[in-house]
């Protein structure tokens, strides 16, 4: 159908006018703590069904961005929206629209199981309790809990937990989730667990904020990104254009027949680049300003010693990230 996008929904969602206000609109947003200016003149849009990197370093300002997106706290200046209600109003229904997904575990109950507790804050959120327990069986199978309702919290494993939190926050169904530093402390296979289900609340159209500081988790995974540093917008694009402005100039090579004099192939390299080893295997190729990559590999091809393997020394969503906050800070 023209002009309708068409989201996986199990019939609990209409389809949203690809041209609808946009389900979070931040603009101009200042807020201050006292002395501190945690968020300076930030702007931002996430429409339904799309899924918003926000980067950044511990101090960066992201939590104080997602807090003041879910209604906890007021912005000093500017306004910030969600689904067309003013996020600092106060409105009942912002609470019903908006999950959370918060950095830690803490306000989970241990004592009790995953049903208990979800059921618990579906009371607090004005669900009757026949509501709060069904949304509650529904939220937990959709994090694949439903094993393990009845099991308490604190014999969950810590990525169990985080889905427990990841259900609380799917309670009400939200068009809009907030998920601050969500796999900061998890094993890659609980990491990735996390991020199918973010894609999954997304393909249903929730539009989705996602803090982090970790950023490879971001490639394939968020269509936009918008990197804070001290609270100001360093970058706003795609994640395709945060990961072009890295010009990597530093690289691990791994050489066929092990060791090979160092000395020898730097005289090779002369003018083109420099080799050191590695602890770890492999040697570092820092490549010269006046060469390019490819001419550094081919002078040690051309010296009999093929190259069998060539990697970055950090991702280029590291190198981005790094030159625009070093640049910043210049």
């Amino acid at each position: 159908m023209a002009g309708i996008r068409t989201a996986r929904t199990d019939g609990r969602r209409e389809p949203t006018p690809l041209f609808a206000e946009p389900a979070v609109a931040v603009d101009s947003v200042c807020r201050t703590f006292r002395e501190h200016v945690a968020l300076s003149d930030v702007s931002l849009c996430v429409g339904a069904g799309q899924i918003h990197a926000l980067l950044g370093p511990n101090g960066a300002g992201k939590t104080t961005l997602l807090r003041l997106l879910s209604g906890s706290i007021v912005p000093t200046s500017g306004a910030l929206r969600v689904c067309g209600i003013d996020a600092s109003s106060g409105s009942t229904e912002l609470k019903r629209i908006v999950g959370v997904v918060p950095a830690g575990d803490r306000s989970l109950y241990l004592r009790l199981s995953a049903l208990e507790n979800l059921i618990f804050f579906g009371r607090l959120q004005g669900l009757a309790r026949r509501t709060a327990r069904a949304e509650s069986l529904r939220a937990l199978e959709l994090v694949g809990l439903t094993d393990h309702v009845h099991r308490p919290v604190n014999r969950y494993s810590h990525g169990m937990q985080k889905r427990v939190s990841f259900a609380r926050a799917l309670l009400t169904d939200p068009r809009v989730l907030l998920v601050d530093e969500a796999t900061h402390d998890l094993d890659p296979e609980g990491a990735e667990r996390i991020r199918r289900l973010a894609l999954d609340v997304a393909e249903r159209g929730t539009a989705l904020l996602w803090a982090t500081q970790r950023l490879d988790e971001i490639r394939d995974f968020a269509e936009t990104v918008t990197l804070l540093d001290t609270g100001i917008v360093r970058f706003a694009g795609s994640v395709a254009e945060l990961s072009a402005l890295a010009a990597s100039r530093r690289y691990v090579i791994d050489l066929r027949n092990g060791s090979h004099e160092v000395s020898t192939l730097n005289e090779v390299l002369r003018g083109r680049g420099h080799l050191e080893p590695v602890p770890s295997g492999g040697y570092l190729l820092a490549v010269d300003a006046a060469a390019t990559l490819g001419q550094a590999l081919a002078a040690i091809e051309q010296a009999g010693v093929p190259v069998v393997d060539c990697r970055e020394e950090r991702s280029r969503l590291e190198g981005a990230f790094l030159a625009i906050t070093a640049g910043a800070a210049g």
